[in-house]
């Protein structure tokens, strides 16, 4: 890998999309880009592309989702493509295309975009970069994601002018590895060796969930598996919309959310600008807020038929929400939190973890008043501390920056390679282990196995290196396991020169 100068973490999220970047001469300084286009002084833009009839791509982002209604201008009929990475999962019920369009297309060309922004972000603060061979790309995944996703990724990464063919400047994390490693990297909070801590992190479409223990040297170990659903505070949007629909009609809603999408959406983030952010849940701070359907969707006048048309026309188009209206969109999605929660504190108890001494709340939905107080509630006599960090939206981005980071201030320069590293030492095993020819390394996916032929027990993978002739009087080789992303990289390395390398997939 050539000289790595500067590491830029990108968080290709479901709903929400941004990075972080931060240089090499003071690693710890983070910076978490938020000057996105109409979407000033916010951490993530959305992720949604708007095409024409042709396909062409005509905006991104955050212009790409709400439309403000103007009289003077036709509504576009145009629905934008949103939550297009779910394509890369195994979900059922995968999210809109356009017919004949292609998922791959729509991660290349966000990633595109982004790239663009992230290349004249970089210039800006350091003209002399070469981008290609002095910029580490780290994206944060989905802790689900397979093999076969990453390759996607990263061809469309490459096909987008991110990285060169053949690049080895792009590297994967998971998105609870990423928040993990921030959430420890936070000093005030004092986490000690041995403790458990849970991560919730909070998204626009999803809430994944991941129990750590903090190791010696700042190592981390997974206590259970991760827990996730479809629950993040784009669902909240979601019963914003059928109470909308309740007052003018599904048949008339649906009309609107297919030929005049951003329209609606544009209703939807007032919404979420004036209430859904500033809800707390709390009675002393109830309110009734206004919606002028005529303002905020005009587009509804024409859809509406029949009795609800009467109505709306009685009430002026005029839409009321009441303290317990939002408290009901609320509800259901936090039920389904809260109920994750639960079941990550059950496999921490089943794993012989008793105590989780912290849960960090992160992620864009995690800054909400009303879900903090309702997860404190439910957990403030199993859980002694939860805290939500500060901007605890770039959690995941400022982490995965973290992952990536080669170098210490405390490295002597005299140790840094040509490319940045320095090469520490980490024990796999400790003096008097004994560790016999061809035995094989597995991982458990349970407790208490016995036999390597038991249920969760999986070989990895196996791999062949031709040694030197044992006549030869020097045919030692220095072997390197390298661990903590989503693949394990085997060296094998010769003193007389030769080199075997192989990657293996950790499809955990």
């Amino acid at each position: 890998m050539s000289e790595i100068r500067v590491v830029v973490a990108i968080d290709f999220g479901t709903t929400y999309s941004g990075f972080a970047y931060a240089h090499r001469s003071n690693p710890n300084e983070i910076t978490a880009y938020c000057n996105w286009q109409d979407y000033n002084a916010r951490f993530k833009t959305f992720t949604v592309l708007k095409y024409d009839e042709s396909l062409k791509l005509i905006s991104w982002g955050y212009p790409a989702l709400a439309e403000k209604p103007n009289r003077r201008k036709k509504p576009s009929n145009i629905k934008p493509v949103e939550r297009f990475k779910l394509h890369l999962g195994d979900m059922e019920n995968k999210p809109y295309l356009p017919e004949g369009f292609d998922f791959k297309t729509a991660i290349t060309d966000y990633l595109r975009e982004i790239g663009i922004v992230i290349k004249e972000t970089i210039k800006t603060k350091w003209q002399k970069i070469d981008f290609f061979r002095q910029v580490l790309i780290v994206m944060t995944i989905p802790a689900e994601f397979d093999s076969q996703a990453m390759k996607i990724m990263r061809k469309c990464a490459y096909d987008a002018g991110i990285i060169n063919e053949g690049s080895e400047n792009l590297e994967f994390t998971t998105e609870p590895e990423a928040a993990a490693v921030y959430c420890m990297k936070k000093k005030e909070y004092h986490i000690g060796v041995g403790s458990s801590f849970m991560i919730v992190d909070c998204g626009g479409g999803t809430v994944d969930l991941t129990t750590r223990k903090l190791l010696e040297d700042d190592k981390l170990e997974e206590v259970t598996e991760r827990e996730g659903d479809f629950c993040g505070g784009s669902f909240v949007d979601d019963e914003f919309l059928k109470f909308i629909g309740e007052k003018v009609g599904e048949s008339a809603l649906k009309l609107v959310r297919k030929n005049h999408y951003s329209q609606l959406q544009y209703m939807v983030q007032d919404f979420c600008r004036r209430v859904k952010t500033q809800f707390t849940g709390q009675e002393s701070h109830a309110q009734t807020h206004e919606f002028d359907l005529s303002k905020l969707c005009p587009v509804l006048k024409q859809c509406v038929k029949g009795e609800k048309y009467d109505e709306m026309e009685e009430m002026e188009w005029i839409v009321e929400l009441t303290f317990d209206d939002v408290k009901l969109m609320f509800n259901p999605v936090i039920e389904r939190i809260i109920s994750l929660i639960h079941k990550q504190l059950d496999k921490s108890h089943e794993n012989g973890y008793d105590i989780c001494a912290m849960m960090f709340l992160v992620g864009g939905f995690s800054e909400s008043k009303y879900l903090q107080a309702r997860i404190k509630k439910g957990f403030g006599d199993k859980v002694p501390n939860i805290s939500v960090p500060i901007q605890p939206v770039t959690a995941v981005v400022r982490g995965g920056t973290d992952v990536a980071k080669k170098w210490g201030q405390g490295d002597p320069i005299k140790r840094k390679r040509s490319d940045g590293r320095v090469l520490k030492f980490s024990r796999l095993a400790k003096r008097g282990d004994q560790v016999a020819v061809n035995e094989k390394i597995i991982y458990m996916l349970q407790e208490k196995i016995t036999y390597c032929d038991e249920p969760g027990v999986e070989l990895l993978d196996s791999w062949c290196v031709d040694i030197p002739n044992a006549s030869k009087e020097n045919r030692a080789f220095e072997f390197t396991l390298t661990f903590g992303k989503v693949e394990i990289e085997a060296i094998a390395q010769a003193k007389t020169g030769e080199k075997y390398e192989n990657t293996f997939d950790l499809d955990m």
